[in-house]
C-alpha cells in the first residue's frame, strides 16, 4: 500500500476495463469495450462529487500480456486513469467462462440445471480474486474509497479487508441474488467463502429488495448473522441495501439532437417506413428468453392476421461468452426460429422479423429506440435491464409502449410499462396486440411518469448514493469503534487493577467466557477458562461473581471449587463466596405448568428447538432451527404469552436464539447490588447479552464495564468476541495475580503507564 496523501480517490475494480486491448503484431491497439455496466459507471466517473475528487479504474486489460510489456501497457493505460490486471490466459478461462459463467451465472439467473460444480473452477475463482488484490496493493493510498463491483470478485472484500482493516469498502451486485433454496446448491464451503468475502465489504448494493432479502436470509441460515433493517452484526456493523441503477437520462433523452442518430433515424425510417416497429434488444443469453420472445410474436401473427404485413420485428443479438457451450446451441436455435417464423408467415414483400446478429454503436441503437413504436423486453431473470430503461428515455416525443418481464429488476421501478410474465406466450401475445393498439394519450401519460422517475434518479444519484451511504456506514463503524476497548485504556485498567486493594469482578459465562454452543449442556468450561477463574479467585484482593442465565446446579458443578459468587438464572439466585443459595425474593411457578404446554407445541412445529426448565424460568432454544422459521414463531410465542399471561408479574427476555419466561422484577443488576456493599477501588463487569444491560446501569460510571460485541450498550467499552475477552483476562492475570516479577520490570511499567494519567480514564 502507497504511503502519502493526496486527493481522496474513488477506486472502481470491476473484471474488465473501459477498454480492451488487442495486439496486431507488435502493436497494441486499445479500444472501448461494450457494455452497460462499464458505459454507465464512466458516465458517473465523470459527473460532478463532492466524496472523491479523483479515480483510478482497476480491471482485466482483456488481454494476456508478456513479463516485459506490463510496464509498458501500464504507462499507457495510466493516462486514462486506467490500472491493469494482468491474468494468466489459463486463470482467465477458468475463473470467467469456468466459475463465473459456468457456475455463478446459471444459478444466480435459477437456471441450476446448467450449472457445473468443479473444484478446479471454485480454486481459480480464488486466484484471481487475490491477483485481483495484489494489483490493488499496488497502487492503494490510505484514504481511498474501493468500489467492487459484479460476482466476478465476491470474495475479493474481505481478501482486501484482512490487508488493509480500516479502508472503505463498497460492493455492488449487478446480477440477482437467488433465493436461500438455489444459494444451498453450493457446496457449503463455498457458500460461507462467497459470504464472507462480501461481507468484507462495508456497504453492499443490490437492485431490488428482493435481492437484498435473499441475501440477508443466506446470511442468517449460513452464517448465522443477526440483521436489523438491513445491517448485519458480525465483527462490525455491515449494510445490505438497495440501490436501482439509473441511466444517463440526459445523453438518451436528447440522443435525436445528434446528427448521427437523425441521419440513422432516417435510414430506418425509409427501410421500414410502412411498418410498426417492435424493438427486441439483448445480448446472447439464454436468461434472456430469447425462444420466448420469438414464440410469443409467432402466437401474436397467428392470432392477429389483420397485423400481417404491417409489423416488424427488429431483433438485435449482441454475441456473448462465444465460448460456453450453453451460447453456441442457444445461437442455432434461435437462428433456426427466425428462420421457422419468416417462412411461415413471409412474403416477398414483408419479412416478420429483422434479424442482426451484431454490436450496435450508440447513434444506431439511439436512433432504434426513437423510431421503434414497441419495445419488447422479456428476459427470464434480469439483474436490472437498462436497455428497457434507456428506451423510456429516449423517447423525447414521449411515445412508444414498453412491454417488460417481471423477472427484470427494473420492473420495479417502470411499473406505468406493460408487464408480463415472459413464461406465458398468450401474455406475451396479448400485450403486443395491446401496444400495437394503444392510443397515443396512454403511451404519453404512462412515459411521462415513467421518465420523470428515470430523471430524477439517474447514474450520477446512484453512484452519488450508494457513496455516501458508504461513507455514513463508516462514521457509524467508527462511532463503535471508539468504544471498543483501545490500548490506552487496556493499559490504565492494568494500572488500576494492579493498585487496586479490593476488586469487583462481574463475568457473565455463555458469549463472554464461552462461545455459545448447539445445546446449553455442551458449552462447557476448558482448562483455559478454569485455569482465569483459578488465578482471579485465589487472589485475595478479588471478589469474582459469575453471572449467569444457567441454572445454580450446572453453576455450581462447574465452578463450586473456587472461591467466587454467583447469579444464576439471571438474577433469580445468589450465592456469596462460602455463602448458601438464596433467593433473591421470594417468587411464584404458578405459571409454569401452562407456558411449559404452549413452548411443547411450538417445539413440535419447529424441528430442532428445545425447552430448557430451570427452577423460575423457562427456556426455548432454537439455535439450530431454520432462522425464519424460528424467528416467526419467536414472535408468535411472546404475543401468546404475553396476551395469556397479562395480569400476572411475567418477564420475557430475547436473547440470542433463545426466548426465556420468568418473574418479573429480577435481572442481574438487581442482583448484583447485594454484592456491592462496601468499598471496591476497582469494578470490572463483561456480558454480551441485553441481560446484562441492567449490570452496566446500576455500576459506578468509572467501573470498567466491557460489552462482547459491536453494539450500542450502557457499558463504557465493547469487545469483539469471546476470544478478546478471554486474552484481556489472561492479561489482568499475569500483571495482577503473579505480580511484577523484577525491580527494572516494575519501572519500565511504571513509566509505561506515565503516558496514561488518570485524566486519560473516561
Amino acid at each position: 500500500m502507497k504511503e502519502g496523501k493526496e486527493r481522496r480517490r474513488l477506486i472502481i475494480v470491476a473484471n474488465r476495463l473501459p477498454i480492451a486491448i488487442k495486439k496486431n503484431g507488435e502493436k497494441f491497439k486499445f479500444q472501448q469495450s461494450p457494455g452497460g455496466l462499464v458505459s454507465g459507471l464512466k458516465t458517473y466517473l465523470e459527473g460532478k462529487h463532492e466524496a472523491f475528487s479523483d479515480y483510478m479504474w482497476v480491471g482485466w486489460p482483456g488481454i494476456t500480456v508478456g513479463d516485459e510489456e506490463k510496464e509498458y501497457v501500464k504507462d499507457k493505460l495510466k493516462k486514462f486513469k486506467y490500472h491493469p490486471v494482468f491474468l494468466p490466459e489459463k486463470s482467465m478461462e477458468n475463473f470467467y467462462n469456468g466459475f463465473c459463467n459456468s457456475t455463478l451465472w446459471p444459478l444466480f439467473h435459477y437456471f441450476s440445471s446448467y450449472v457445473k460444480y468443479k473444484e478446479e473452477y471454485w480454486n481459480f475463482y480464488n486466484d484471481v480474486n487475490k491477483i485481483f488484490c495484489n494489483a490493488l496493493m499496488e497502487i492503494l493510498r490510505e484514504d481511498d474509497i474501493v468500489w467492487i463491483h459484479d460476482y466476478h470478485l465476491m470474495l475479493l472484500p474481505k481478501i482486501l479487508r484482512d490487508k488493509i482493516q480500516n479502508i472503505s469498502i463498497g460492493f455492488f451486485l449487478h446480477i440477482p441474488f437467488p433465493s436461500y433454496e438455489l444459494f444451498r446448491l453450493l457446496p457449503r464451503k463455498w457458500q460461507i467463502d462467497i459470504l464472507e468475502g462480501m461481507l468484507g465489504s462495508d456497504l453492499i448494493g443490490f437492485h431490488t429488495h428482493e435481492y437484498v432479502q435473499h441475501f440477508l436470509r443466506s446470511i442468517i441460515c449460513v452464517l448465522g448473522y443477526d440483521n436489523e433493517m438491513g445491517k448485519i452484526y458480525s465483527d462490525r456493523v455491515i449494510k445490505a441495501d438497495v440501490f436501482s441503477m439509473g441511466i444517463d437520462f440526459n445523453k438518451f433523452n436528447r440522443s435525436i439532437d445528434n446528427m448521427n442518430v437523425r441521419k440513422n433515424f432516417g435510414k430506418i425510417k425509409t427501410t421500414l417506413k410502412n411498418f410498426k416497429i417492435i424493438l427486441s434488444i439483448d445480448r446472447l443469453d439464454y436468461t434472456k428468453g430469447i425462444i420466448n420472445r420469438l414464440q410469443g410474436y409467432e402466437l401474436f401473427l397467428e392470432k392477429n392476421p389483420q397485423w400481417h404485413n404491417k409489423v416488424v420485428l427488429v431483433l438485435v443479438l449482441v454475441p456473448s461468452r462465444v465460448g460456453v457451450e450453453h451460447y453456441q446451441t442457444m445461437k442455432r436455435q434461435i437462428d433456426e426460429y427466425i428462420g421457422k417464423i419468416n417462412g411461415k408467415f413471409g412474403t416477398i414483400k414483408w419479412t416478420p422479423i429483422n434479424y442482426q446478429f451484431t454490436s450496435l454503436p450508440f447513434e444506431i441503437l439511439a436512433s432504434y429506440y426513437a423510431i421503434s413504436n414497441v419495445a419488447l423486453i422479456t428476459p427470464l431473470r434480469d439483474g436490472m435491464n437498462l436497455i428497457a430503461k434507456e428506451y423510456i428515455a429516449t423517447r423525447s416525443d414521449e411515445k412508444g409502449v414498453l412491454i417488460l418481464s417481471e423477472m427484470a429488476g427494473a420492473s420495479k421501478e417502470l411499473g406505468e410499462a406493460i408487464i408480463i410474465n415472459p413464461n406465458s406466450l398468450e401474455e406475451i401475445a396479448y400485450a403486443l396486440k395491446q401496444s400495437l393498439e394503444m392510443p397515443e394519450e396512454e403511451q404519453i401519460r404512462r412515459n411521462k411518469i415513467m421518465q420523470d422517475r428515470l430523471r430524477r434518479y439517474d447514474i450520477i444519484k446512484w453512484g452519488n448514493d450508494f457513496i455516501s451511504e458508504l461513507l455514513s456506514m463508516k462514521e457509524e463503524q467508527k462511532g463503535l469503534e471508539m468504544r471498543l476497548l483501545k490500548k490506552s485504556n487496556e493499559r490504565i485498567m492494568m494500572r488500576d487493577y494492579i493498585n487496586a486493594n479490593k476488586r469487583l469482578i462481574f463475568l457473565d459465562y455463555d458469549g463472554t467466557l464461552v462461545p455459545f454452543a448447539d445445546r446449553p449442556e455442551n458449552a462447557t468450561p476448558g482448562d483455559e477458562i478454569l485455569e482465569i477463574l483459578r488465578k482471579f479467585s485465589n487472589d485475595d484482593k478479588n471478589y469474582v461473581i459469575i453471572t449467569s442465565g444457567r441454572d445454580r446446579k450446572t453453576l455450581q458443578e462447574w465452578f463450586g471449587n473456587f472461591n467466587v459468587g454467583f447469579v444464576a438464572e439471571h438474577g433469580v439466585y445468589i450465592k456469596e463466596k462460602d455463602g448458601e443459595w438464596k433467593l433473591i425474593r421470594k417468587l411464584d411457578t404458578k405459571w409454569k405448568p401452562k407456558i411449559l404446554s404452549i413452548l411443547q407445541d411450538y417445539v413440535d412445529r419447529v424441528p430442532y428447538s428445545f425447552i430448557e426448565e430451570k427452577d423460575f424460568s423457562v427456556v426455548w432454544h432454537y439455535r439450530k432451527s431454520d432462522p425464519e422459521l424460528a424467528s416467526q414463531k419467536a414472535k408468535e410465542i411472546r404475543d401468546e404469552i404475553i396476551n395469556l399471561m397479562a395480569n400476572l408479574d411475567i418477564q420475557v427476555l430475547q436473547g440470542n436464539k433463545v426466548i426465556e419466561f420468568r418473574n418479573g422484577g429480577v435481572n442481574k443488576g438487581s442482583a448484583a447490588m447485594q454484592f456491592t456493599n462496601g468499598y471496591y477501588d476497582f469494578v470490572l463487569a463483561i456480558g454480551d447479552d441485553w441481560t446484562d444491560e441492567d449490570l452496566f446501569k446500576i455500576l459506578p460510571k468509572d467501573a470498567y464495564t466491557i460489552k462482547v460485541g459491536v453494539f450500542q450498550s450502557y457499558a463504557r467499552f465493547n469487545l469483539h468476541n469471546h476470544f478478546e475477552v478471554v486474552k484481556l483476562l489472561k492479561k489482568l492475570c499475569s500483571t495482577g495475580c503473579k505480580g511484577i516479577a523484577k525491580n527494572e520490570d516494575l519501572l519500565s511499567f511504571t513509566n509505561e503507564m506515565s503516558k496514561y494519567p488518570n485524566e486519560v480514564r473516561l
